[in-house]
């Protein structure tokens, strides 16, 4: 058997999902072709990709070898596709890529300054609150760009051909009822809110560990952290059952206010990856400089936390996106 890139694909698929079961359901195939076909691959390869057990498929080292050579060729010969079609007019004359993201302001930014400056560029994109499910999505060529958030100073997930940029720094707010008795400021004292009941957005990182230090300092233990989705949040802080860290410059609805913390105990940074050798490669600084932008958007718009940088200047780092 030759081997082909749908053999790669299907590799990628399964060191990905961690299972030849969720891999075949992901490919639309039943579990015993994916299974024979693996076998297939192994043959051609000369040995075992995966370890398979009750815990799922875990690469050996022969599959940790093909997955990296895979992680290349896919994206770039997916990238061939798209420069062949433009030269040979025969397909569409948009660039489409597709963006993983974490959430946040950045995004509609980038993509409103997308539409303006480079109108054949065709953007999709797929959310996640895990940053390193998006950078192995990266790898796997089902993604082109990851928009992923750090905390502090932590480095983005280390990945072998990923390249990170700094797109913005934040200092992290706190959201509140609008009938809580600090709504209405322009910052609040991390330890005014010792008593409160917390809940955060689902993710990885090291942000639950950072802001259990930031509560230290100031004097308290936090009471256990709650992990909802956004709107989930938004609910629970609307009807005064709770608050939670967000980030500054996210819209806000009815019956909540987002309120900066005094100091700027916390930091998100915004990172935008793309592999070396992807398809938007070339493309991955002026990217990384219009998410920029667009998050400089959201700020000008977010009056409150426009106002408390202006009072606090050099408290929150510049993003190294130029």
């Amino acid at each position: 058997m030759e081997l082909e890139l749908r053999h790669l694909k299907v590799v990628c698929a399964i060191a990905e999902l961690g299972s030849v079961t969720k891999a075949a359901s992901a490919l639309g195939l039943a579990q015993p072709a994916l299974t024979a076909q693996l076998q297939r691959i192994e043959r051609t390869l000369g040995g075992a990709l995966f370890e398979r057990d009750r815990r799922g498929a875990r690469p050996t080292a022969l599959g940790e070898l093909v997955l990296n050579r895979a992680r290349v060729v896919l994206p770039a010969v997916d990238g061939l596709r798209d420069e062949a079609a433009r030269m040979a007019g025969a397909g569409t004359s948009e660039l489409r890529f597709k963006i993983g993201t974490v959430g946040g302001p950045i995004l509609g930014g980038l993509v409103d300054r997308l539409a303006v400056e480079r109108p054949d560029v065709q953007l999709t994109t797929y959310t996640s609150h895990y940053a390193d499910e998006l950078t192995s999505m990266v790898l796997a060529g089902r993604l082109d760009l990851a928009l992923v958030g750090v905390c502090g100073n932590a480095g983005p997930p280390v990945a072998p051909g990923m390249v990170w940029r700094e797109v913005a720094v934040e200092a992290v707010a706190v959201l509140l009822p609008v009938t809580h008795p600090c709504a209405s400021l322009c910052e609040v004292e991390l330890a005014e809110l010792a008593d409160a009941d917390w809940i955060a957005l689902p993710g990885d990182g090291c942000f639950a560990e950072c802001f259990a230090k930031a509560c230290a300092r100031v004097g308290f233990t936090p009471r256990p952290m709650q992990e909802v989705d956004h709107f989930g949040a938004v609910d629970l802080v609307a009807a005064g059952r709770a608050v939670a860290l967000c980030k500054p410059t996210i819209r806000t609805p009815a019956g909540v206010e987002v309120v900066p913390l005094a100091h700027g105990p916390l930091r998100w940074r915004h990172l935008l990856g793309w592999h070396q050798d992807g398809r938007v490669a070339a493309l991955g600084p002026e990217l990384a400089w219009n998410a920029n932008q667009g998050h400089a958007e959201a700020v000008r718009r977010t009056t409150r936390y426009a106002d408390w940088l202006a009072r606090n200047p050099g408290l929150v780092g510049d993003a190294q996106a130029a």
